[in-house]
């Protein structure tokens, strides 16, 4: 049964009342609770040469399916053959853990697969994807989508920033700026980069190192004069700096009014986040690869940062993320999520940013691949730098399979 159809058959059934819904209403939504997981696969999709998207499929006894993602767990490094038999390792063990249960199980899996998780970043993002599967069969299973399993939708559409990095050549002053032009001109009304990727590691020659410094700072207002005034614009710094060096980075980028200034240093070095806050001017953001809400409550409690950044990839899922994102919320603290990823991941955080209170923007990762917005159906589309929140069921989307098989790596 294909989506068109569903949605004219959930207004009829509102129209006509719950007698005619017990007639017509899919065999798997009585029998739900009894559906049962049975498999899954690893589809790992070569997006560009340093990008892979490992997409994960459950799938049931009822045909029907879920997808989750899995990517970006191997560091900024191009994922290897070897990564993803790593990560099928992972998720065959996790697997254990819903093989012949119902995909409404989500709990109990997020429980019994706690321990794991919390092992390491690989581990995180295999327990996260799954999660994510279930949720999808669930909101299929049950015809509503995911956002409205997780509390109803406050918002029908999201405003989202493009991430020009990994499309930017040449990685020059001037190349940051085409870039980024280019992602304004598409309407997105903000955009990110990290233009201190490559910094030189620490013990490096001091010229060498305030070179890179300087070039960062020269992309960044290069992006300024390109996108103008109006356009929000971010840094990303992937923790290069130590505070020093933070600090006075971002007093010479005061002028650009940058909407944040992103991880100078790792966010787990808390007191080093909290002494940068206090010396500088611009708002911070950072948490991309933190798990829980235990992970994240030094970033909330402290305030050390403005914006927070989970990943339903690695943070442990949609429910996680909705967890952390109240607690933020109660300390004052905005969300934006963090998805420098393939279009499952957005879909999956579409979902649940569609019911935060404190929701900020959502990250894409902007253009890599031409056909991105093809490996989903109906295909991932934004417009005026937004993303509309699709009211069919699950995450609103499947795979593409002709897609998909034609890019797998």
């Amino acid at each position: 049964m294909t989506y068109s159809s569903r949605v004219p058959r959930r207004r009829f059934l509102h129209a006509c009342g719950a007698a005619a819904g017990a007639v017509l209403a899919p065999a798997w939504l009585h029998a739900a609770p009894r559906l049962k997981v049975t498999g899954f696969e690893l589809l790992p999709v070569r997006a560009t040469e340093r990008t892979v998207w490992l997409i994960v499929r459950l799938r049931t006894d009822a045909g029907l399916t879920g997808i989750g993602e899995a990517s970006d767990a191997f560091g900024f490094a191009n994922t290897t053959r070897e990564d993803a038999a790593r990560m099928e390792a992972e998720l065959r063990g996790l697997f254990e853990l819903v093989s012949g249960r119902s995909p409404l199980d989500i709990e109990p899996y997020r429980q019994q697969g706690l321990q794991r998780a919390r092992r390491g970043l690989v581990q995180a993002t295999a327990y996260s994807a799954i999660e994510q599967a279930l949720w999808d069969l669930a909101g299929k299973a049950l015809d509503v989508p995911v956002s409205t399993l997780l509390g109803g939708r406050v918002r029908d559409r999201l405003a989202t920033y493009a991430n020009v990095n990994r499309a930017t050549s040449p990685r020059t002053a001037a190349g940051f700026a085409a870039a980024a032009a280019r992602a304004a001109r598409e309407g997105f009304k903000a955009v990110k980069a990290a233009p201190w990727d490559g910094f030189p590691p620490a013990g490096s020659p001091a010229d060498r190192i305030e070179a890179a410094v300087q070039a960062g700072i020269d992309a960044t207002r290069a992006m300024r004069v390109a996108v103008g005034p109006d356009v929000e614009l971010m840094v990303d710094c992937h923790s290069f700096f130590d505070v020093a060096l933070a600090t006075r980075v971002a007093k010479a980028l005061e002028p650009l009014g940058l909407a944040w200034y992103e991880e100078p240093v790792a966010p787990e070095r808390l007191d080093d986040t909290l002494a940068i806050r206090g010396a500088i001017r611009q708002p911070m953001a950072g948490g991309e690869v933190l798990f829980g809400v235990a992970g994240f409550a030094p970033l909330s409690r402290t305030r050390a940062v403005h914006v927070i950044m989970p990943d339903v990839k690695h943070c442990g899922g949609l429910l996680e993320l909705t967890r952390i994102a109240a607690m933020a919320d109660a300390d004052g603290v905005a969300v934006a999520p963090h998805n420098p990823s393939g279009p499952v991941s957005t879909a999956a955080t579409v979902q649940a940013c569609a019911v935060l209170k404190n929701f900020r923007l959502l990250e894409l990762q902007w253009g890599e691949a031409a056909w991105r917005g093809d490996v989903l159906s109906p295909p991932e589309r934004f417009a005026g730098g937004a993303i509309d929140v699709p009211d069919r069921p699950g995450f609103g989307v499947e795979l593409n399979d002709a897609v998909v098989r034609a890019h797998l790596m």
